[in-house]
């Protein structure tokens, strides 16, 4: 760690400590040049990936999407926010488990489908028939075909 007094890159660590929340450590440090002390705080970086659209643009991965597709499918459904919250956290967890630094929309959505039907079967109906555009009748019932044979 470079020394922020004279800019030497000869600094040591003379003592660390982790946080209360367990999530920092903080570090003194002592510039063998200049012989001056600091502190450093040292904390994780969590990137989420870039999400890649079916048109080719990349946009942030954002949670208030998700939770947005969530609320708007399960409108009116009796399904609790501490469910919502989980799945929501389940998705995120599997989209860092992912390691890349790009996902495809396609892979979110899925994920987020693969939440609604655990959570509730006529918001997984909702979600699905925006996501995949139906287009007619046909394809609400190839749907509850699928939903009530994964019931069984």
């Amino acid at each position: 760690m470079k020394c922020p007094f004279c800019g030497s890159p000869d600094t040591q660590v003379v003592d660390s400590r982790v946080s209360e929340e367990g999530d920092t450590v903080r570090r003194r440090r002592r510039c063998a040049v200049c012989d001056k002390r600091f502190t450093t705080y040292e904390t994780a970086e969590v990137r989420l990936p870039q999400v890649v659209k079916a048109n080719g643009q990349r946009v942030d991965f954002d949670r208030e999407k998700i939770r947005t597709s969530f609320h708007r499918a399960l409108h009116k459904r009796p399904v609790p926010t501490q469910l919502v919250d989980e799945a929501i956290a389940r998705i995120i967890q599997k989209v860092l488990t992912v390691g890349e630094r790009e996902i495809l929309s396609r892979q979110v959505g899925e994920m987020v489908m693969n939440e609604l039907a655990k959570l509730d079967k006529v918001a997984y109906i909702r979600f699905a028939s925006v996501y995949r555009s139906f287009s007619d009748v046909d394809d609400f019932h190839d749907v509850l075909k699928e939903v009530s044979r994964a019931h069984e």
